[in-house]
């Protein structure tokens, strides 16, 4: 019925329990972190006491999280194993899916304690494997994944135009937010505000999504807080087409930049060489400039076009995304008003 993005739905949970606290009188600022398993997402939204919530930006990363974490200090445990025992585990499989566990397991525990043992019977040619991990050596093996967490935020913050000092909470949320190190990150970033923990981190974007879906479907219990939700979002990433440009094939050419406020509707101008009669559209999402680097949504076949004197054939291209994020893309030949169409729901 309608897609929303993780941070978005979370920021759902966090605005409804706010609304329904009768003694908030004000509208609100807020960043959610969400930082998971494999992705890491941030939004910067204004929740107001009516029940609005206006995405301002979305950004992040689908390729980082708590996984590139247990990675860091799986390698680092090979390393240890072969420094002591000059045998490298990296071959074989159940070495490494049990030194995995452990490491993930390391990794939890270094959310509440300051130093904990990996310990492994038999892990590679009999040899037993043992070290002690401290949570300030798990931290340094993963600066460099922090830092790109709060480069994003830094970016998102940006694109969302609003002062760190008119951020009224930052909102944490994913398993991976228990890390220490990270909850510190954010709050030096807000320049020591306290980070908002109290809802379940594992659940809150779940419950956002149930809260949605409540509204869309009207089953919501004459509860008025939620059928007076209402969101108003934005395109996480940049629309566009591929494009032959200055003489350079499969230029990624954005029709709907990221961030842009939904529903909308924009067009652009492009053509067909060579005395061609067909060619085919090609959606993307991402931000690359090779259109092959991003993702392909969708494409379809232009056929029948009647180049003109220049051996060029001018089509106009809209990109319509409507207020449930399903987005149709139409292109028309500008000289017969020939239209070729296609519908993407997953943007």
């Amino acid at each position: 019925m309608q897609l929303i993005n993780e941070p978005t739905a979370a920021a759902i949970a966090y605005g409804l329990d706010h609304m329904a606290d009768r003694t908030w009188h004000n509208d609100k600022n807020v960043l959610v972190f969400d930082l998971g398993g494999g992705t890491f997402d941030v939004s910067l939204l204004k929740i107001s006491k009516t029940g609005v919530i206006d995405v301002k930006a979305v950004g992040g990363d689908t390729h980082l999280g708590g996984e590139d974490f247990d990675r860091t200090l799986v390698n680092y445990c090979i390393k240890e194993f072969e420094k002591k025992h000059r045998e490298d585990v990296s071959g074989n499989p159940r070495a490494m899916g049990r030194l995995k566990v452990a490491c993930e397991k390391a990794k939890r525990d270094l959310s509440s304690t300051t130093f904990t043992p990996i310990e492994i019977d038999c892990l590679y040619g009999g040899i037993d494997f043992s070290i002690k991990i401290s949570r300030a050596k798990f931290e340094e093996l993963n600066s460099s994944y922090f830092e790109k967490c709060m480069e994003l935020v830094g970016k998102c913050w940006l694109d969302g135009e609003i002062k760190k000092k008119d951020v009224d909470e930052a909102v944490v949320v994913g398993g991976s937010t228990r890390i220490p190190k990270v909850q510190r990150l954010v709050e030096e970033f807000f320049e020591g505000k306290t980070v908002c923990k109290n809802m379940n981190g594992d659940e809150a974007v779940a419950f956002g999504a149930a809260i949605l879906a409540a509204k869309l479907s009207g089953n919501n219990d004459n509860d008025n807080v939620v059928w007076d939700t209402l969101l108003q979002d934005v395109t996480p990433l940049s629309l566009g087409i591929a494009a032959k440009i200055d003489g350079v094939e499969d230029v990624m050419s954005v029709v709907i930049p990221r961030n842009t406020s939904i529903p909308t509707c924009k067009k652009g101008i492009y053509w067909s060489y060579d005395n061609k009669t067909q060619v085919w559209i090609k959606v993307f999402q991402g931000e690359s400039n090779n259109a092959e680097d991003n993702i392909l949504l969708g494409k379809f076949y232009f056929c029948g076009l009647t180049p003109g004197s220049n051996g060029k054939s001018y089509i106009e291209v809209f990109f319509n995304i409507d207020a449930n994020g399903i987005l149709q893309v139409s292109a028309v030949e500008i000289s017969t008003g020939q239209r070729k169409s296609i519908t993407i729901a997953k943007t």
